[in-house]
């Protein structure tokens, strides 16, 4: 698999980090503004097996629902206040669908760092269903998006569906078994926690051939410290301050 990496060294959590209602298309566009050429976000399945924007099992911290996702038809979840919980401007923001991330994304040539989140029981259907949507989605553009998951069953479901598209292992805290994991799954990454992570843990990654990534530096001395051990990207909420203080690495 070739390991060419198109993404910056900031890239913006969920979208649009803490300035906007997460994993939304007003999200990503409040990203956008700020100058992010990437966004990470979440992605798992309706009932009927379509795929949405959301990160928690549940939908009650992110909506005016609640309940799992998953047992829900497409056509009930767009009925949801995925806003609100944020704050007043953003109230009616719907879930949004993947596709309608994948065409805002493109419309701009952002790239995408796809969270593969599926609801527990359901990790190789979303895998599967989350790649083959993307290889559609993605088919004619220049640089592919990047799945990532907990979920090793999911990650390994999306790339016998798309192996094409590289993988990054995604684990809170990195192990000596997560590097079978890394070589089972053919990933190009290993994206970790840097609570569990000192930079000075990058170049022994590194050197075997993996790129770093880590979630979710805000604090933007600690990102200094990262991007000088040499990093490769950094996944963040606090965007309006990276932008100004890293305005050549978003």
């Amino acid at each position: 698999m070739s390991r060419d990496w198109p993404f910056p060294r900031i890239i913006a959590h969920r979208g649009g980090g803490s300035l906007a209602p997460e994993n939304t298309l007003a999200a990503i566009r409040l990203g956008q503004s700020l100058g992010y050429t990437a966004h990470e976000f979440d992605v798992k399945l309706t009932l009927d097996d379509r795929a949405v924007l959301l990160h928690d099992a549940t939908l009650d911290r992110t909506t005016d629902g609640s309940g799992r996702p998953a047992d829900l038809m497409l056509e009930e979840l767009r009925k949801l206040d995925a806003g609100a919980w944020h704050s007043e401007p953003y109230r009616g923001e719907p879930i949004p669908t993947f596709a309608e991330v994948a065409q805002l994304l493109l419309s701009k040539g952002t790239l995408a760092d796809i969270e593969i989140k599926p609801t527990p029981g359901f990790d190789w259907r979303t895998g599967t269903r989350v790649a083959l949507e993307a290889q559609q989605l993605w088919q004619s553009a220049a640089a592919k998006p990047i799945f990532t998951s907990f979920s090793f069953e999911a990650l390994m479901a999306a790339k016998e569906a798309a192996p094409e598209f590289p993988r990054g292992w995604l684990v809170s805290r990195f192990t000596n078994a997560d590097w079978k994991r890394m070589e089972d799954l053919e990933a190009v990454a290993l994206v970790t926690s840097h609570e569990h992570f000192p930079p000075d843990a990058i170049e022994r990654v590194k050197t075997k051939g993996y790129r770093v990534m880590v979630y979710t530096i805000n604090d933007a001395g600690v990102a200094r410290q990262y991007l000088d051990a040499g990093i490769d990207a950094i996944v963040t909420d606090n965007l309006k301050e990276f932008a100004e203080r890293f305005a050549g690495l978003i």
